[in-house]
């Protein structure tokens, strides 16, 4: 159960990750791949956009994400 929990962590990291590169790269709004990214990870930035807004341009709100799965995740691999 741990291992499928870390799994999971990991791939929502990535979906994090994907998401950071294409808002540098503006791909084409119909992009399966764009598109999943944004639902998958909205539901927890759009919470902490809301709380902190963005400063100078800059997303905060992932920045705070990343950090929070980040801890969660070493939280996770420690009870191994």
């Amino acid at each position: 159960m741990v291992l499928v929990l870390e799994l999971v962590l990991y791939a929502f990291m990535a979906c994090l990750l994907i998401r950071a590169v294409f808002s540098w790269i503006e791909p084409y709004p119909k992009n399966r791949v764009h598109r999943f990214t944004v639902d998958v990870t909205e539901p927890f930035l759009g919470p902490v956009r809301r709380l902190v807004p963005p400063i100078g341009g800059f997303d905060v709100a992932f920045l705070l994400v990343f950090i929070a799965v980040s801890i969660v995740l070493s939280l996770v691999q420690r009870t191994l």
